[in-house]
């Protein structure tokens, strides 16, 4: 009995090898603070070794790959509009075309206005319109709608989830879109003001949302008012929403009921309790099932994973929710989640936004995040803005990075490192593919078979020395040479 399952096992391993090395053909490409996208010559598959820092577990699949991508928001559309219209349309390519770019297949929008808008608005801010008679997405057709009618241009099959940052603000006790006024920093000394714009990129100097302190609407209470009527009202503000674009050739698989519900921003926000968007799912799952538009929970910026529990495990909310959103400190939470609901479909719903220096350390960071949700079983990846101003400032005063970095004086622009780093996971991983396995003392790498059977893997050198890497497929390795402070990504076909 034993003899017959070594005898497999060795048949098994030797069909893995020949149908992975059967052409015998790597490419190799590598990015680093100072070149990037640079082919390198292809490393040579040779026979395995006893020398091995890391094996490609083929035979260990993981989570199935939905897709990669970033959000339309109005201030990428805005800044691309700065370029000239050929310029323009060659960075839409770049990011949506199959084959040729980013190969960007699933991305994220705002359902009304959302930090990087171009300022406050809502579908509809008619006081107790509970029928939605003046519903509109007039202000769309401006910035999102041709935004993402471009995109589709390129890939009419693109994927479209959204969520929203404020209802409207008559459907919220303080009657306000944001959930607390912008600090007065006037009298803030200038290496604390500094501080906060290195650290976080907020600049609050001279911005001001109009909100007073006593409207303010603290994280762990409510912001949406608690009452059947404004459940269904707002999950008709939702529908109304979904057939709205659809009307314009823009469908919308998927909806998250609220971005950041734990979180108090300065911008347009809104704060809820984990027990009350269960009420609210309550009304919005049966409405998102008539128009076969999935419902994730989320978006999910705590590390505390209960509260996700709270929708998945109450009656009301858990026969709507086909999986999670998770960003920022969620990403702590993300671990216990897929641990203990292996079969839930997990995102990546924003990736941190960074200072607007759009550095190489931004990049770096944006590598240590994809690895860990990537490890955690997210089966989508969503960078946060696609473009934006040189120095990223939204509306209201937060500087952010961007895909693309445009300088409105030149009408120039520039790809980003993290447009890099995003291109070396999204040019080479395809829809489906599934994430597999990597064992050994070499860990900063991740690695992905392809539907046609490809393997993309996407190493790091963190070293400021060169090093070589023997990495182990099949009954096969190869062992390139990397250069100091680079990303790898190698596709053995």
């Amino acid at each position: 009995m034993k003899k017959n399952i070594i005898i497999l096992a060795l048949l098994a391993s030797n069909l893995i090898s020949k149908s992975v090395f059967s052409q015998n053909t790597v490419s190799w490409v590598s990015t680093s603070e100072s070149q990037q996208w640079i082919k390198q010559k292809s490393p040579k598959l040779g026979k395995a070794s006893d020398k091995i820092d890391v094996e490609i577990r083929l035979d260990k699949p993981q989570q199935k790959i939905e897709g990669f991508g970033a959000c339309f928001n109005e201030l990428g559309w805005t800044s691309l509009n700065v370029l000239p219209t050929k310029d323009r349309e060659s960075i839409i390519k770049e990011f949506f075309a199959p084959n040729i770019g980013a190969n960007f297949t699933i991305c994220r929008m705002p359902v009304g206005a959302n930090d990087f808008s171009r300022n406050w608005y809502s579908y509809n801010e008619t006081d107790g319109d509970f029928e939605m008679k003046n519903f509109s997405i007039k202000n769309d057709f401006e910035t999102l709608i041709p935004f993402i009618k471009n995109a589709q241009k390129y890939n009419p099959a693109l994927k479209l989830w959204a969520s929203p940052w404020s209802p409207p603000t008559w459907m919220k006790y303080n009657k306000h879109y944001a959930s607390r006024p912008v600090p007065d920093v006037s009298k803030w000394p200038a290496d604390r003001l500094q501080k906060m714009r290195d650290s976080w990129g907020m600049d609050f100097r001279g911005i001001s949302n109009g909100m007073k302190p006593e409207q303010t609407i603290k994280e762990g209470h409510d912001g949406f008012i608690q009452e059947d009527k404004y459940f269904k009202a707002y999950s008709l503000y939702f529908s109304k929403f979904i057939d709205a674009y659809k009307k314009e050739g823009i469908k919308i698989g998927m909806v998250m009921p609220q971005n950041e519900f734990n979180s108090d921003q300065v911008f347009p926000s809104c704060t809820w309790k984990a027990s009350s968007l269960v009420n609210f799912v309550s009304y919005l799952g049966p409405e998102m099932q008539k128009k076969n538009i999935d419902v994730f929970f989320g978006t999910m910026e705590r590390p505390n994973y209960k509260l996700v529990d709270t929708l998945l495990t109450d009656p009301k909310s858990k026969p709507y929710i086909k999986g999670v959103g998770f960003q920022w400190a969620g990403k702590d939470a993300i671990a216990a989640i897929n641990k203990n609901y292996p079969n839930l479909n997990l995102y990546q719903s924003e990736q941190e936004c960074g200072n607007g220096y759009n550095d190489w350390k931004g990049a770096l960071h944006s590598w240590d995040l994809m690895k860990h949700f990537l490890n955690n079983g997210v089966t989508a990846y969503m960078y946060w803005n696609m473009s934006l101003n040189e120095g990223g400032v939204s509306t209201w005063g937060w500087h952010q990075n961007s895909l693309v970095v445009v300088d409105t004086l030149t009408k120039k622009y520039r790809y980003s490192h993290e447009y890099y780093l995003m291109k070396h996971l999204s040019h080479f991983v395809k829809p489906n593919a599934q994430k597999v396995e990597t064992e050994g003392a070499f860990d900063n790498i991740i690695a992905f078979e392809n539907p046609d059977k490809s393997i993309a893997i996407l190493v790091h050198n963190d070293s400021s020395e060169q090093k070589n890497i023997n990495i182990k497929i099949g009954g096969k390795t190869i062992n390139p040479s990397l250069k100091p402070n680079t990303f790898n990504t190698f596709l053995i076909k």
